[in-house]
């Protein structure tokens, strides 16, 4: 079986093309280093792994690609963390629909005249943004108001799509919802600009990496955005890679959408004091509170319940055990200058 990886120099990539690997696949992976630029993955020269340097809406180079290949998985995009929804707001949406166009014209076609099963689609839990109704479920998009930030929306565009190509040309599809994944290989993006939160600047704005940076940098009090309070569910990159591969495979995720996410809420504020523990041991934990950003959702608590009932599916890796995989590698990183 051979499966085609976009945004394959991407951070879910990093642990959705190894999970594939070790599950005996073959995976061509293309991107155009938009993100980090030129980045070396543990897996670069495994022999059933192939990387094409290109740009994924390039539409005959993916017909190329697919020309053998079983699955796609549309994972290429512009993303990053929350400040960027308000840096690329405008490039968040367009180049990023140009990106899923391009995807999809590429697997109809595939699926048409070629060999192609399905295309694995990864959309994001900012589709719920606006939602009230908690734990959320799957088909609550489509009840809730549409998100405001041109990101979320544009996620939610990803899944019609899905739907649009099913109805119109009898593309088989999956939608893969990832809530807050983290993991380690998540550097220094090119787009990213640097942001001052107290006495440091950082330029990723993704909660863990950012409270890890300080704590390791000595910030006292620790600076947080808002007052803490925002609930979520931080689910390792190597739980979310296996779902991703799980859904990928089952024939009962034919034309459904899954949340992928850890089953258990963790405030930002509890997220902090976690960190500067393993940090700092026995020095009291202080902290102060920053504006927040205007799309800094307060709270994202997934229903998992579908997951586990179609696909015998559940995120099992502890926030404790991630961070201790997370934080030498970021500490490291520092050393080298790569965060």
């Amino acid at each position: 079986m051979k499966v085609l990886v976009t945004g394959a120099k991407g951070f879910v990539a990093g642990y959705l093309i190894e999970e594939l690997l070790e599950h005996n696949y073959e995976v061509i992976g293309i991107d155009n280093y938009f993100k980090y630029g030129e980045i070396e993955k543990s897996y670069d020269n495994h022999p059933r792994y192939q990387f094409i340097e290109g740009d994924a809406k390039d539409i005959e180079l993916l017909k190329k690609l697919l020309v053998d290949c079983d699955h796609l998985i549309a994972g290429a995009a512009i993303i990053g963390g929350i400040s960027l929804f308000h840096e690329l707001a405008y490039d968040l949406i367009a180049e990023n629909e140009r990106i899923i166009a391009a995807e999809f014209d590429s697997a109809i076609w595939a699926h048409q005249n070629k060999k192609l099963k399905k295309i694995t689609v990864l959309s994001s839990s900012m589709v719920f943004e606006n939602t009230t109704n908690y734990p959320t479920p799957e088909g609550e998009e489509l009840k809730c108001p549409p998100p405001l930030s041109t990101y979320g929306f544009q996620k939610l565009a990803c899944e019609y799509f899905a739907k649009g190509a099913w109805e119109q040309y009898k593309l088989p599809y999956t939608i893969i919802r990832p809530f807050n994944c983290i993991g380690i290989g998540e550097k220094r993006a090119k787009v990213d600009k640097e942001v001052k939160s107290g006495n440091i600047k950082l330029a990723m704005s993704h909660v863990v990496p950012d409270l890890i940076q300080k704590v390791l940098k000595g910030q006292d009090p620790l600076h947080i955005l808002g007052n803490g309070n925002q609930m979520r569910h931080y689910t390792y990159g190597g739980d979310l890679a296996k779902g991703i591969r799980v859904a990928m495979e089952s024939e009962k995720a034919l034309n459904e959408d899954f949340n992928i996410s850890i089953d258990r809420t963790t405030s930002v504020l509890e997220l902090a004091e976690i960190i500067w523990k393993k940090i700092n041991k026995d020095k009291p934990f202080r902290y102060v509170s920053d504006k927040p950003f205007l799309y800094d959702v307060q709270k994202r608590v997934p229903d998992v319940s579908k997951a586990k009932k179609i696909l015998n599916f559940e995120a099992t890796t502890s926030l404790e055990l991630a961070l201790d995989e997370i934080i030498p590698w970021i500490q490291e990183e520092i050393r080298l200058g790569g965060i």
